[in-house]
C-alpha cells in the first residue's frame, strides 16, 4: 500500500511539474567560483521545479566550470562578453520562458514561481526586484539603498524574465554592449508593446558589489568605456544623470531617514563619483576588462 501511494504521489508530482512551462535560467560567468555555488543553491531551492540551468562561461581560470558541472547544469564556454554569453545561452535554451541572472545573484525561493504566475496572467516579461546585500562593505550598503529607490520608477528597471519568443523577436541583447545591456533590451521590449509586470513578493539579492573604493572606480571606468555607444543608441538623459529623481521620493526619503540617515548624502554622492569615473572610461575607451586579459588567455570560441 505504501509503495502504491508513493508511486501515485510521484506521478502526480511529475504530471504537475511537466504541465508547467519550462524556464531556462541563463547565467554568464567568469571566475565566479566564490558566488556561483550560492547562486545555484538558490535555484535548487525554488518552489517552481520545471527549470533548466544554463551556465555560459567566459573561459574562467578558476573552478567555475567544475562547480557548474558538479551541480549538473548545462555548461558552455563562450566570449567575449556577457551580452554574447547570454544570447548564446538563449539559443541553446529549451524553455518557453528565459530568465537571465548573474552568477553573483541569490534568488528568493519563490522568484520563478511568481514570475510564471504573472506570465500566466497575460504578461510578456517581468521585472524582478533587485537589491544589493548591504553587509559586505560600505559601498554595498550604499548600493542597497540606491537600488531601493528604483523600484517602480519605470526608468532604472529592466525585465530579465520573459518569453523566449519575445526575446528572439527583439533580437536579444546587443552584443556591442557590456554595460546597460539590460536597459537597452528593456527599451526594445517597450517599443513593441510588451506587457511588463513587477514581482511584489520575491526578489534577487546581488552579493557581488565592490568591497573597496578602488574596485568600484575600476569597474566604473571599465563599464564607462562601453557607455558611449549605449548613450548614442538610447539618448535618455535620465539613465546617465547622477542625481536621480527617485532619490527625492517622499516615501524613500522617509525610509532612508529612519533606517540610515547618512544614506541621504552618501547615495547621491556615490552616483556623482560613479559618473566621474564613467566619464573617464568614456574618454579612455578601454578595450580590455580589468578582470581578465583576452590576449593572455588566447580565446577561441568553443563549447565545453
Amino acid at each position: 500500500k505504501e509503495k502504491a501511494e508513493s508511486e501515485i504521489y510521484f506521478w502526480i508530482l511529475y504530471v504537475t511539474t511537466m504541465s508547467q512551462p519550462l524556464v531556462s535560467v541563463i547565467i554568464p560567468t567568469y571566475n565566479s567560483e566564490k558566488t556561483l555555488p550560492l547562486c545555484l543553491e538558490s535555484i535548487k531551492r525554488q518552489t517552481y521545479k520545471n527549470i533548466e540551468v544554463i551556465v555560459v562561461d567566459n573561459f574562467s581560470i578558476d573552478r567555475t566550470v567544475d562547480i557548474a558541472k558538479r551541480y549538473g547544469v548545462q555548461v558552455h564556454v563562450r566570449g567575449p562578453e556577457r551580452s554574447a554569453q547570454k544570447n548564446y545561452g538563449a539559443l541553446n535554451a529549451r524553455g518557453e520562458l528565459v530568465y537571465f541572472i548573474d552568477s553573483d545573484f541569490v534568488l528568493h525561493s519563490k522568484v520563478i514561481e511568481e514570475c510564471v504566475q504573472l506570465v500566466k496572467r497575460g504578461y510578456d516579461a517581468i521585472i524582478v526586484l533587485n537589491v544589493s546585500y548591504p553587509k559586505t562593505s560600505l559601498i554595498a550598503k550604499i548600493r542597497f539603498y540606491e537600488r531601493l529607490s528604483y523600484y517602480g520608477s519605470d526608468i532604472y528597471e529592466a525585465a530579465r524574465f520573459m518569453k523566449r519568443s519575445l526575446f528572439m523577436k527583439v533580437g536579444g541583447f546587443d552584443e556591442k554592449l557590456y554595460a546597460n545591456e539590460d536597459y537597452d533590451l528593456h527599451q526594445r521590449l517597450l517599443k513593441i508593446g510588451a506587457r511588463i509586470a513587477r514581482t511584489k513578493r520575491s526578489f534577487e539579492i546581488h552579493i557581488g558589489e565592490p568591497k573597496s573604493a578602488k574596485e568600484f572606480i575600476v569597474r566604473s571606468i571599465y563599464y564607462g568605456s562601453g557607455i558611449k555607444y549605449y548613450v548614442r543608441k538610447n539618448p535618455n538623459i535620465m539613465h546617465i544623470t547622477p542625481i536621480r529623481l527617485t532619490f527625492f521620493k517622499r516615501e524613500y526619503l522617509a525610509y532612508v531617514g529612519r533606517k540610515w540617515l547618512p544614506g541621504l548624502i552618501l547615495v547621491p554622492l556615490f552616483k556623482i563619483v560613479q559618473a566621474i569615473a564613467t566619464q573617464i572610461g568614456m574618454l579612455l575607451k578601454l578595450k580590455i576588462s580589468p578582470y581578465h586579459s583576452f590576449k593572455k588567455r588566447g580565446i577561441l570560441h568553443k563549447d565545453a
